[in-house]
């Protein structure tokens, strides 16, 4: 019998005449296939639908899009699930632990999938915060064509005049707290902040990866700061899935288009629109995944050329639609690269360069919007996400500086092993101004999971603290955090980092300028409190948490689990 291979697709199993032929192409037939579907690219969609949170409700009817898409274009479409953590809703319990290691499971999910089925491409939906990095991480890693479309911001709540997010939540929690506002109108804030389905509408960590993406070249141009109720969005998917059979027709794949230049665009654009510290880590795991050199201090160097552009929440004044509205994330890449601040000839998705696709957008944001700045007049002469080292932080922490009138303090370290007690410390009244909060036992491997302290830092807003006093922690801070904070703190406290050694009272400046985070005692003081230390057990010792705990690598290289 011959038993020569014939193809299926672009990347089959090499599905052989004879034995093997039968079983494998009956797998196919008993999905509907015909013959004339095996000649046909198999495109994956990794549908990252849920009814868990609003970021994600909304994504059906953009899979179903992109699906159709597909097969009219002549591609398989092969749909497979993707997980999702809603940050906002576990933020501030044991669930936002499960928030980071989430963004592994979605990246293997998707790794898994396509490696295993031989997928010729792979369109990835994704909304909530680490459907963004993890889907990213899996395209990456399998390196076949690939495309990401973003599920689409919300649109904002409306309450007595003002717009409303969900940060507007957290922080009506802590004015609350304080005696600032009735218990009605925290009821009512809560009841309008999310009006549907969408990513979290200022410039937090969804909408800085999605925007981050489109620079990056894998999301095309305006698709990050659509909103999800809006048909355009459902257009963008379609069109999307139509780029996706052409790029597998030329062969462009996600590391052909990850370089250390199309990594620079990306972060430079999250300088330029104000993004969330979280792009830090993930970006450092993106790049881990592309097998691109990228450090920590590759932020540092970018942002001390990139000013800040755009005034977006959260501490400015716009959110994510009003970006869309005055040009979108083309109008702030073409104003960096007509500064030279952006590499025009990174490829793209499309087999357009970055400055073939923005050639017909102009060189300066319209005059009648002020939602970006020319790059005369920006918000910040450089960027807001410093990297700050010191004898607390010789890997490095990163810091979100903008928004702040004098962003140096000294003050005497209040000091907390878990969140929780934290918080019930600010919503007491016990955190004065002048104090440093150091909440530590939050890392990667220390949550484990590196959770969010939105809670916290939501409700020193909401006090009236939130630049009078400092916070510190070897856990992440939500994309909607500013104030006096510093994260990612690392060596983490469970790794025996120095962070694990403060002591009540001890003083601690944060310098945002000479980008110090010190503890002030001296080395032999230091070196005494070490003697006999041994980590902590455990919290998880079987599961998901136990396996993220034990492979984790520092918050400075990521937070990856493949990092060996």
């Amino acid at each position: 019998m011959d038993t020569k291979t014939i193809k299926i697709n672009r990347r089959s199993a090499n599905i052989t005449e004879g034995k093997s032929r039968a079983p494998n192409r009956s797998m196919y037939y008993g999905m509907g296939y015909d013959e004339g579907d095996f000649g046909k690219p198999m495109i994956g969609v990794a549908n990252g639908h849920s009814t868990i949170t609003p970021c994600n409700s909304g994504l059906q009817k953009l899979a179903d899009a992109a699906v159709a898409a597909i097969e009219a274009a002549g591609g398989n479409a092969q749909i497979f699930g993707t997980p999702t953590i809603s940050d906002g809703m576990a933020m501030g319990t044991e669930g936002m632990k499960y928030s980071l290691v989430s963004r592994e499971v979605i990246s293997d999910c998707i790794e898994t999938c396509v490696q295993g089925q031989w997928m010729d491409g792979v369109l990835v939906v994704g909304g909530c915060d680490k459907n963004m990095p993890g889907g990213m991480m899996g395209m990456l890693r399998a390196n076949v064509p690939a495309i990401y479309v973003y599920g689409g911001t919300i649109l904002p709540g409306r309450y007595k005049g003002q717009d409303l997010n969900i940060v507007s939540v957290f922080e009506a929690v802590g004015e609350n707290a304080a005696g600032k506002l009735s218990d009605e109108d925290l009821h009512q804030i809560e009841k309008r902040a999310i009006p549907g389905t969408g990513s979290c509408g200022g410039m937090y960590t969804a909408n800085t990866m999605s925007s981050a993406f489109e620079a990056l070249g894998l999301s095309l141009p305006y698709s990050s700061t659509m909103a999800n109720p809006h048909d355009e969005k459902m257009n963008s998917a379609q069109e999307s899935a139509k780029v996706l059979i052409e790029a597998v027709k030329k062969d462009i794949k996600p590391r052909d288009i990850v370089t250390k230049k199309s990594l620079e665009n990306a972060v430079a654009v999250i300088m330029a629109t104000g993004g969330s510290t979280n792009a830090v880590l993930h970006f450092l795991a993106i790049a881990h995944a592309a097998q691109v050199e990228w450090t920590i201090d590759d932020f540092e160097r970018v942002r001390r050329k990139v000013p800040v552009l755009c005034d977006l929440k959260p501490s400015g004044k716009y959110l994510a639609v009003d970006l869309h509205n005055a040009g979108g994330i083309p109008q702030v890449m073409k104003t960096l690269l007509a500064a030279g601040l952006l590499h025009g000839d990174c490829l793209t998705i499309t087999g357009k360069t970055i400055a073939e696709t923005l050639q017909d957008i102009p060189d300066v944001p319209r005059a009648d919007q002020d939602v970006i700045r020319p790059i005369t007049n920006p918000m910040y002469a450089e960027g807001h996400l410093a990297v700050l080292k010191g004898n607390l932080s010789p890997e490095g922490a990163v810091a979100k500086i903008t928004g702040l009138k004098n962003p140096v303090i000294t003050g005497p370290a209040r000091v907390f092993d878990d969140e929780q007690s934290a918080l019930k410390a600010i919503l007491d009244g016990k955190i004065k101004a002048g104090d440093v909060m150091v909440l530590r036992y939050l890392g990667p491997k220390g949550g484990p999971g590196m959770p969010e302290m939105l809670a916290p830092t939501g409700a020193l807003i909401g006090a009236g603290l939130g630049e009078s006093v400092g916070l510190i922690t070897d856990g992440r801070f939500s994309g909607g955090t500013w104030g006096m904070v510093v994260g990612h703190v690392a060596p983490e406290a469970a790794a025996g980092g120095n962070i694990a050694f403060v002591h009540e009272g001890d003083s601690i400046t944060i310098d945002a300028r000479q980008l110090l985070l010190q503890l002030n005692i001296d080395d032999a003081t230091l070196a005494q409190r070490k003697v006999g230390w041994t980590p902590p057990a455990p919290r998880y010792t079987r599961g998901v948490q136990a396996k993220f705990a034990f492979n984790a690598s520092s918050a400075s290289k990521g937070a990856v689990l493949d990092d060996y």
